[in-house]
């Protein structure tokens, strides 16, 4: 029996058919725009000398756990005459006599750099998975190398997620509206057509207004303008998806403000900003620690210029997180301080000799910074907290995607604070992030909580006898 093969009805099925020459798929989380693209490809592998590259920006996001390479495993196993060859990111298709008919290849941009080696290429088929990660010259550089041999017009397809700093926010706003952020739903689909001279966007109804506009008149000119359009989709455009798993959706409405408004709603205006994180009134204040913690984490931020060397430099900020047995969680203590390189290593030190006596097994998480020198510096903060649980771990993201998971929890009101002088301190910080110049207690706090999801726990491991893997990932 075969299995048929085909769109979801609504934004995908208008995906699968646009005539455009440049189509961006999505614009929110879940809408099926991987594999409407995976579909996409099938239109011409049939056609002799057929040739498709997926791009995404790091070789990682192609092939990890349910990325772009399993996905197509998914699909595309279910064809007779498709033959996945791994070693080389690709897909054969076969036609006769075991003659490869086409490709569909995997490729990564991470660097503009990188687009030396698509000098020269010829490529019909061109697919972006999350436009917004690769840069605008590395968009327009590989429209130049969108052309055919094979007889089938070149296109390029694209998905994308919003991203208000992106230059794609700035290339489909026609699609959205600039008061609210949100896709206008009746302009979803429609085509307009573009002309880039001189690095600067021309936009048109039609291709014969541009054809006046630039004074377009032989053959070879008039076929300058692209035509582009722009298909909104979320989750709830996807089915399939929300009938396999169904908690999908519960994942996204879980989200901090600014990721649910982006992903789950397709917000192409939001951005961080003060208040959209963190609010006082979204915790419990409470007056005594529960009984029921089973897991402590206190996350640092350090700096090591005292006030006098400088200006106005940064803080050393730790904060202690508690994780309680109903899943609630429990700033304990928080501590900001401008302190000298060595002032902070006694601080930290004698924070968790208190740590300890105070609330037993603490996990002490400390940021690695990048190089040699910064695991050097590691080194010495493990030895200089030898008998104490502790893990040095480098950081990557910006602070606010840090941040984002623990304000999910903050805005859902799973946050208690227990009440003490640095309260004011502590909330002020957070109002204002991530306008606020100084955010050392929001990123101490970002790793605490990080720590405490991202670890098993009580694990029944004795305290001061670590194995190498708990405390250092280098």
């Amino acid at each position: 029996m075969t299995k048929e093969i085909r769109g979801q009805p609504g934004p995908q099925e208008a995906f699968l058919s646009t005539p455009a020459d440049v189509c961006i798929y999505g614009g929110a989380a879940g809408g099926g725009k991987t594999y409407g693209m995976l579909l996409d490809a099938l239109h011409y592998v049939h056609v002799p000398g057929f040739g498709a590259v997926f791009f995404r920006k790091n070789h990682n996001q192609i092939f990890s756990e349910g990325g772009l390479w399993d996905t197509s495993l998914e699909l595309y196993s279910l064809l007779r005459n498709a033959e996945p060859a791994p070693g080389r990111s690709q897909w054969r298709f076969w036609g006769k006599g075991r003659r490869i008919l086409s490709k569909v290849s995997f490729a990564h941009i991470e660097r503009d750099l990188a687009l030396r080696k698509w000098q020269g290429s010829q490529i019909c088929g061109i697919y972006f998975d999350e436009l917004t990660h690769f840069s605008e010259k590395q968009f327009f550089y590989m429209l130049s190398r969108n052309r055919s041999a094979c007889g089938v017009r070149p296109y390029m397809r694209a998905s994308c997620n919003p991203d208000v700093d992106s230059w794609v926010a700035e290339f489909i706003a026609w699609w959205i509206n600039q008061d609210t952020g949100y896709p206008i739903p009746e302009r979803s689909g429609k085509i307009r057509w573009f002309i880039r001279r001189e690095e600067v966007v021309s936009w048109a109804d039609t291709r014969e207004e541009l054809w006046k506009q630039f004074g377009l008149t032989t053959a070879e000119e008039r076929s300058e303008p692209k035509s582009v359009s722009f298909i909104a989709a979320s989750v709830y455009d996807n089915k399939a998806l929300l009938k396999r798993d169904p908690g999908y959706l519960s994942n996204l409405k879980a989200m901090s403000l600014v990721e649910r408004e982006r992903l789950l709603h397709g917000n192409w205006k939001i951005k961080p900003a003060a208040g959209l994180f963190f609010r006082r009134t979204q915790v419990n204040l409470i007056q005594t620690l529960p009984l029921d913690i089973r897991q402590w984490v206190r996350g640092w931020d350090l700096a090591a210029t005292a006030e006098s060397e400088n200006g106005d430099p940064a803080y050393t900020a730790g904060v202690l997180i508690g994780k309680r047995k109903n899943g609630r969680y429990v700033v304990a203590d928080v501590l900001n301080q401008r302190l000298s390189a060595s002032e902070v290593r006694k601080l930290i030190h004698m924070t968790a000799v208190a740590d300890k006596q105070k609330y037993g097994r603490v996990v002490q998480r400390l940021p690695q910074d990048p190089g040699q020198a910064g695991k050097e510096q590691a080194q010495s903060y493990i030895k200089l907290l030898a008998g104490f649980t502790v893990k040095v771990l480098p950081e990557s993201g910006s602070k606010e995607t840090r941040a984002e998971p623990m304000a999910a929890q903050w805005q859902a009101g799973n946050f208690d604070v227990l009440e003490a002088e640095w309260n004011d301190m502590y909330f002020n910080q957070l109002e204002s992030f991530p306008e606020s110049k100084f955010k050392d207690m929001v990123d101490a706090g970002s790793s605490a909580f990080g720590e405490i999801e991202t670890s098993p726990g009580y694990t029944g491991m004795s305290e001061g006898s670590l194995e190498k893997e708990s405390y250092w990932r280098g």
